[in-house]
């Protein structure tokens, strides 16, 4: 059996030798297309990393660039990656104009780059961003920057979705913002001073009425000026806005956050609610802004009053802020400090009587023509000019100048609102009657009350400068500009002023009152032109009428730990001893109640 099936198999047969080779030629040709196979395979591999390299090295890294260039405000840097096409359309101006405008629109603080870039399909690259806005808190965004290939370089195609993360083509960046109710103003012992909204006048209602307004100011329409500042804010464009006295002094306080919508085209991007302000206290006291205002009365002038040790504004009158006028004699605390600080003289030096002095062949006056002189407190005390104009040439341009600027001079106060006080530098001060007639606050000697007022406080505070401010609590550091025993020395000369001096009308029974008086002459100050020669007509002197002068009063009391200081100014209206020390006097009594 086993051997038939061995037969049973069928008997190998041979091939023909030419039928072989033929299979080893095809197999040959077989393997050769393979190998280019192959080769073509590894070839388009290749040439896919290497397009993916240039693509993650060229479009993405253009695109990051873009990004991180932007984070840090470099426009300029932004503008110079745009294609060429881009850059034909657009100035850098303008370019740089459609980002701040889009900032402003946002309220964004800040933005950075927030995760790696991708390259999307196409061209476009989308880059993770991160806007920080004072309104809408923080917003993430993807922002999507097409990229084309110019001169071998990876450039952003610009168009203005690129202003702002998360715009798409053709969307235009806008918001609907609107403030809340703006918040009360408040005294500083917590009663009403303005609240509700504005009137027809510009007005809130206040429980003082008139008294208040000087001071509260008025609210509406925003200025040119701050249109730019309060859009930043989120503040739309036709709110209601502080414009004068407290209200704009304090406008940031009061009106609260804005809320509304961020939108991208008709897509809203952000949204925030509107925040109303918590009732804000200021500094005034309203028997001191009663005193004031009732003090000045009809007449035109400002009355400032301050606590000297916080700058805390306590009231405010009429032009007290913003009005300037040569100061007269009251700019003498300027003038005899310096010349203390810098030992010209002392408060024992003893001067000639005099009815005036000359400088540069000019004779300048002594107030009515009278005669002065004696020790440098009793010459203060009278407001003697014949010895104060020499005294300040004597100190020289540059210290007196210096020592003007050390006091606030030539430096903005630091109340909105508030003017700021000015003189010459002492490079334009040329010749001894420019110089004595600076000493005695005439020449180019621009102030405010609130200035002198100041200049009062600093003394009555051992020199130590203080900033002034209406918000409660608020006050910043002061500033030191008078060594201790200069202003002590000072002080007593104010002391005597009051005492014996031109400025008795400003004493308080029971109460030491420091001040000084100032009679601005508007115009040349008093002078007579030189002696002639024998046989020539007299010389002639021009003197001032009250009509021509105004009137100046600066004071604190009590002199030592003083609680309140005051400045007043009376346009043409007299003399400061007559006109102003009584309504200093005044605001002093409702000061010290």
């Amino acid at each position: 059996m086993h051997q038939r099936a061995l037969r049973s198999r069928p008997r190998a047969r041979s091939r023909p030798l030419s039928f072989a080779a033929d299979r080893r030629r095809a197999i040959s040709r077989r393997r050769r297309r393979l190998a280019a196979g192959a080769l073509a395979l590894c070839a388009a591999a290749v040439a896919i990393v290497v397009a993916l390299s240039l693509g993650s090295s060229g479009e993405v890294g253009a695109a990051t660039h873009f990004a991180q260039s932007w984070s840090r405000g470099d426009y300029g840097a932004m503008y110079r990656q745009l294609t060429p096409a881009a850059r034909r359309g657009l100035s850098p101006g303008a370019f740089a104009a459609a980002y701040r405008h889009a900032f402003r629109t946002a309220t964004a603080e800040r933005l950075a780059v927030a995760g790696k870039a991708r390259a999307l399909t196409g061209s476009e690259v989308e880059v993770p961003m991160r806007v920080h806005t004072l309104l809408f808190g923080t917003i993430a965004a993807d922002l999507d920057v097409p990229v084309e290939e110019s001169g071998g370089e990876a450039r952003v195609a610009w168009s203005r979705a690129l202003t702002f993360p998360g715009l798409q083509p053709g969307e235009r960046l806008t918001r609907r913002t609107e403030l809340p109710p703006r918040a009360p103003l408040l005294a500083r012992d917590g009663s009403t001073l303005a609240s509700g909204p504005a009137s027809a006048a510009g007005e809130r209602t206040s429980p003082l009425g008139a008294a208040a307004g000087a001071v509260i100011g008025t609210v509406g329409p925003i200025p040119a000026q701050r249109r730019a500042a309060l859009e930043a804010q989120g503040v739309p464009g036709e709110a209601i806005v502080g414009t004068s006295g407290l209200e704009l002094a304090l406008d940031d306080q009061l009106r609260g956050r804005a809320g509304g919508e961020l939108l991208a085209g008709s897509r809203v991007l952000a949204f925030a609610h509107p925040v109303a302000a918590a009732p804000v206290r200021t500094t005034i006291s309203p028997a001191v802004q009663q005193a004031a205002v009732t003090a000045l009365g009809g007449h035109y002038g400002g009355v400032v009053a301050m606590d000297p040790s916080t700058g805390e504004i306590l009231g405010v009158a009429g032009i007290g802020l913003e009005g300037l006028q040569p100061p007269g004699s009251t700019f003498k605390m300027v003038t005899v400090s310096g010349v203390l600080e810098a030992g010209v003289a002392h408060p024992s030096s003893v001067f000639p009587y005099a009815s005036y002095s000359t400088l540069d062949g000019v004779q300048l006056n002594n107030a009515n023509g009278e005669s002065c002189g004696g020790t440098l407190v009793e010459a203060f005390a009278v407001s003697c000019n014949s010895v104060f104009a020499p005294l300040g040439v004597k100190l020289g341009a540059p210290r007196l100048v210096g020592m003007a600027q050390r006091f606030g001079f030539n430096q903005p106060p630091g109340l909105p609102g508030a003017a700021e006080s000015t003189l010459p530098k002492a490079s334009a001060i040329q010749g001894e009657l420019a110089v004595g007639s600076t000493a005695i606050g005439q020449g180019q000697v621009q102030a405010s009350a609130l200035e002198m007022g100041t200049i009062a406080a600093t003394i009555g505070e051992g020199g130590l400068r203080p900033a002034p401010t209406f918000q409660a609590g608020g006050s910043a550091p002061p500033v030191s500009v008078l060594h201790d025993p200069t202003a002590r020395e000072v002080r007593t000369m104010m002391i005597e002023v009051v005492r014996n001096g031109t400025g008795t009308a400003a004493a308080i029974p029971g109460v030491t009152v420091a001040g000084k008086t100032g009679t601005a002459e508007l115009g040349a100050p008093a002078t007579c032109t030189p002696s002639k020669p024998a046989g020539a007509a007299s010389s002639s002197c021009s003197t001032s009428s009250p009509e021509n002068t105004d009137a100046w009063f600066a004071a604190f009391a009590p002199a030592i730990h003083p609680r309140i200081a005051v400045g007043v100014l009376m346009v043409r209206d007299g003399f400061g001893g007559e006109s102003a020390a009584p309504v200093a006097r005044e605001v002093l009594e409702a000061g010290l109640r």
